[in-house]
C-alpha cells in the first residue's frame, strides 16, 4: 500500500502545493490526498505518514489572542479551517508524523506551540509582501539548525508573499528560529523544534518553495521536498 501524503486543502493556488510533487518523487511508493476543511474528512488524516501545512488566508485571531481588527485583515476567516488543520497538527505530534509548514501554515504551527503572529508587519510589507507577483530577498540560516544541515548553505534567495509574519517576541518557547530575513525587519524566516528529542520531523518556511522560481534548482525548494519525502518514507506506517 502507498504511503500517502496530505496537503491541507487552501482557498489559494492549492494546485500549486499539488503539482510540487512530481512522478519521479512519488514514484511506486507514495500517494498525495487532499485533507480539507470543506469535505471534513478527518478520518483521511489517520492513513497519511505525512502532513503539508498550506498557506493562505490569516489565521483568526482569535486562535492567539490576537487584534479583532488590523491592518490588511482578509473580508473574513475562516475558523472551521483553522480548527481542522489543528486536528491534523495535533495528530502528527501525537503520532510523530512528519510536517512541513508552508507560509501561514508556519504561522499556525507557532501558533499551535504557544506563540503569536504580527497581526501586520508595517513597513516590512515592501520587502515581504505580493503586490504583481511574489517578492524576492536573502535568507541568512543558521549554521547549527536542522535547516542548514539540509540545505548546506548560510544564504540563499526565497520568494515571499505575506502581511503576516513572526519575531522573536513573538516565537513559541517550544521552537527556535532557523532563519531570517536578510532586512532591517528581522523576520523570522524559519522554524523547527528547539528540543527535537522524541519528536518526528517538523519544518516550517515563511517562503513559497512550491512556487518558487528555478524550484528544481534552488535547494531551498528543491532540497527541503526531498528531506521531507526522505522522512515520509521512513515512518513506520
Amino acid at each position: 500500500m502507498k504511503k500517502k501524503i496530505g496537503i491541507s486543502y487552501t482557498e489559494t493556488n492549492f494546485q500549486n502545493y499539488w503539482n510540487w510533487f512530481t512522478v519521479a518523487d512519488l514514484g511506486d511508493d507514495l500517494e498525495l490526498i487532499e485533507l480539507s476543511f470543506e469535505k471534513n474528512n478527518t478520518k483521511d488524516i489517520e492513513l497519511c505518514a505525512g502532513f503539508l501545512l498550506t498557506g493562505g488566508i490569516d489565521v483568526a485571531p482569535s486562535f492567539y489572542g490576537g487584534a479583532p481588527d488590523y491592518p490588511g485583515q482578509p473580508d473574513f476567516f475562516l475558523p472551521q479551517r483553522d480548527e481542522f488543520e489543528k486536528l491534523i497538527y495535533h495528530y502528527s505530534q501525537a503520532f510523530k508524523i512528519p510536517v512541513l509548514g508552508i507560509c501561514r501554515g508556519m504561522q499556525y504551527i507557532n501558533i499551535l506551540e504557544g506563540g503569536k503572529v504580527l497581526e501586520d508587519i508595517g513597513s516590512a510589507n515592501l520587502i515581504h509582501k505580493k503586490v504583481a507577483e511574489d517578492k524576492a530577498h536573502q535568507v541568512n540560516i543558521g549554521h547549527n539548525s536542522m535547516l542548514y544541515a539540509i540545505i548546506g548553505a548560510k544564504k540563499g534567495i526565497v520568494n515571499s508573499a505575506h502581511h503576516q509574519g513572526i519575531s522573536d517576541y513573538t516565537l513559541s518557547n517550544n521552537l527556535i528560529a532557523n532563519s531570517y530575513a536578510d532586512s532591517p525587519d528581522q523576520l523570522i524566516e524559519g522554524l523547527e523544534f528547539k528540543d527535537k528529542t522524541g519528536k518526528s520531523f517538523m519544518l516550517a518556511v515563511q517562503w513559497h518553495p512550491e512556487r518558487m522560481k528555478e524550484k528544481e534548482v534552488n535547494p531551498l525548494s528543491q532540497k527541503l521536498k526531498e528531506r521531507f519525502i526522505e522522512e515520509v518514507k521512513k515512518l513506520e506506517k
